[in-house]
Order: C-alpha cells, then structure tokens, then sequence
C-alpha cells in the first residue's frame, strides 16, 4: 500500500481551537497527509472563531464548553450526524489523539470492524490534578487513559523521555515516536526585533525572561512565580515578558507584578516576540515535547526548564540551555542569575539551540507517521 491508498479518520478534542502544540502538529500532519494523496476527515468539536487555520474536511463534534476554561470545548460523543459521517467515510486507519468519549467510541468502531488505531499522546494529563489541589486522582487518571490506550495497536509520544513515562505507565507495548518541527520561516534567531519588545518599556539592556503558552496553573506558573520572586529577592536585574494568555493571567500578574503581557500574539509577529527575549523560562512538567521550547531554541535563545519530558528531549544541558530538577525554586533562579549576568554565555547556548533545532524537520517526520499508519494496516492484513 501507499501513503495514497490511506483513508484517515482523526479524532481530537482540540483541533480547531486554539493555537497550541497539539494543533499546530496535528495540522502540519493533515496537510502532509492531503499533499500526498491521502483522504482525510477530522471529527472534532468546532468554534465560530479558532484561533488556527486548519487543514482538511472537518466533521464538528456535538461538544460543551469547559468551565473556567471557555477556550476548550470536550465532545459529547462521536454521536448523531457525526457518527453516521464517521461511518460513511469508512476509514482504514483511525487515529486518535485525545482520551475522550469520542475518542473512545472511534476506537470501538475501529476494533468492530478490523481497523488499525493509533493513539497520539499530546500532553501529560495525570499531572493536571496536582495543579489544581486534587494530585490524589492522579492514579485515577493514569487508569482511565490505560483503559484507552491498551485497545489501540500502538501508540506514538513526541519523545524519548515521554515514551520511558508511557512504558513505565504500562499503556503499551508498542510506542513509536512522533516528533516535532518548527515554522523556521517564523522562528529564527534573525527575527530579533527589539521594538516590541520597547513597547512594553523592556529597553535594549534589560535581560528579558520571557514565558511563552497558555497562561494556565498547569504550565508552571507557581514555580515560574516563585523562581521570579526569588530573583527580585536576590537583587538580579531582569524585565519579564509574558506571551500568551489564559485564566491564569490575574493570578500571575498579581504573582509577578513585573510581568509585562504581550498577550496572545499570531505568526509572523509571535516569532519577532520570541527572539527579542534574552532567555526562555519554561518550569512546566506537563508537556509530552515543548513545541515553545522548540521554538525558542530556534531563534537562538537559551532555555532553562525543568529536567522532565520533552525538555530532555531538546535541552542539551549545558550547551543549549540548562535542566532544573522540577520544583527547584533556587536551582531555576540559580540558572536564570548565571545567564542573566553573562551576555556571552546566553549568545553561546542560544546559538548552539539555534543549530540543535534545524534537526527537527517536519517533513521528515510526518513521513515516518504516514509510514507508521502503513505499518498497523499491514499487520492487520498479516
């Protein structure tokens, strides 16, 4: 078979919405997948105004929205029309990349009817509930997502650190790797623009820490807090730069009183924004790869963030950046003082970043997952 004779049907609960890691990797593999010859449909919630511009025939989901979180919407089912266009599309190959009802229900229709299912793993979500004072449901969630995950014929996990949690996690034998690119007509370290940066009174000399994503508990922000408030305990000059926006903003503003918000910001702009900062502070532990660190690195700026999934995978530590034991309040400000006193430490790390992110090629790797979609059909026909 070729990548042509493939019939996918991907089902995600986050792939019309906003513009995050899942949707830019899951849209850059849809029109890779279109490109060559493949047929496509994607069953997902929808909203009026996304904040991506996705590829491919979309089939919306019957959905509500999440509350306190009105950006997300979680489908109700892959039910009504949407599962008789589901049916009708007689898809070879379901992929599934949320651990939803929908999710769950494509994956039975796929097992009923002798059909490959991949499952994509975006994010860690059984770290969520320590972030929001409920970590006791943590093995809960790692049983639910089990439950789905044993019934697909493989998974695939952005990285080699999030494959090991996979494995150790006992969600399946097989895990494959599916990685990340990044636009590098958007980020590189060429778009240093230092102008709107000025905007938000961070002049020229400052040292800018910058964040960059949804502005959410779950990304880090109390050690982000904590490690800022232990820098300005310490007397080292710095300016914060926070890109993105979310619930979290009044929280953090409030935490970190001398974060300047750029808000959500869009290509090309978003690249300029991130290589005017000086280094990039990315403490979350959720991420399964770090598409914003990816990005950062690709336009020359040196990251510390937490040693954890994904940023193990991109951090070479000491060379591009530094790793942090998570929820090292002093080890994170220890980096962040060492690189914000010496300006040709950050121009070394942020150029070998720079050289370390031309590695990550989408082309490259949205054929290696057509190949992998060939694979499971093949077993199947075995």
């Amino acid at each position: 078979m070729n990548v042509s004779d493939l019939r996918v049907a991907l089902v995600s609960g986050n792939y019309n919405m906003v513009r995050d890691g899942p949707t830019q990797a899951l849209g850059r593999l849809v029109r890779h997948l279109l490109d060559e010859g493949a047929e496509v449909r994607v069953f997902c919630p929808t909203v009026e105004h996304p904040q991506v511009d996705q590829p491919g025939e979309i089939v919306s989901l019957p959905s509500f929205a999440i509350p306190g979180r009105g950006e997300y919407r979680i489908p109700l089912g892959l039910i009504g029309a949407a599962k008789r266009a589901f049916a009708a599309f007689g898809p070879n190959v379901v992929h599934v990349a949320s651990p939803d009802r929908a999710a769950r229900q494509a994956a039975r229709w796929a097992r009923e009817h002798g059909v490959p299912v991949l499952a994509s793993v975006h994010t860690r979500f059984e770290t969520y509930p320590q972030y929001y004072g409920v970590g006791f449901m943590e093995p809960v969630v790692e049983a639910w997502l089990r439950r789905l995950y044993r019934r697909c014929d493989a998974l695939v996990a952005p990285s080699d650190g999030m494959v090991d949690v996979l494995r150790r996690q006992r969600m399946h034998d097989d895990i494959g790797i599916w990685s990340r690119g990044v636009d590098r007509s958007v980020f590189h370290a060429g778009a240093r623009d230092l102008s709107l940066r000025r905007s938000l009174g961070i002049t020229d000399g400052d040292v800018a820490i910058g964040f960059l994503g949804r502005v959410v508990m779950e990304k880090g922000l109390p050690e982000f807090a904590d490690t800022l408030a232990e820098l300005a305990r310490r007397g080292v000059p710095h300016k914060v730069m926070v890109l993105g926006d979310g619930p979290a903003r009044d929280w953090l503003a409030e935490r970190v009183p001398e974060a300047r918000f750029a808000g959500y910001q869009t290509s090309p702009a978003l690249g300029h924004w991130v290589a005017g900062m000086d280094i990039f502070f990315n403490p979350s532990i959720t991420e399964t790869f770090g598409n914003v660190t990816l990005e950062a690195m690709a336009c020359g700026v040196p990251v510390v963030a937490a040693r954890a999934t994904g940023s193990t995978t991109l951090v070479a530590d000491g060379e591009t950046g530094t790793l942090v034991s998570p929820g090292d309040i002093a080890g994170f400000a220890d980096a962040l003082q060492r690189y914000a006193e010496d300006a040709a430490l950050r121009r070394a790390h942020g150029a070998a970043g720079e050289a370390l992110s031309k590695t990550f090629d989408w082309d490259t790797i949205n054929r290696q997952m057509a190949q992998t979609y060939l694979r499971l059909l093949e077993a199947r026909r075995l």
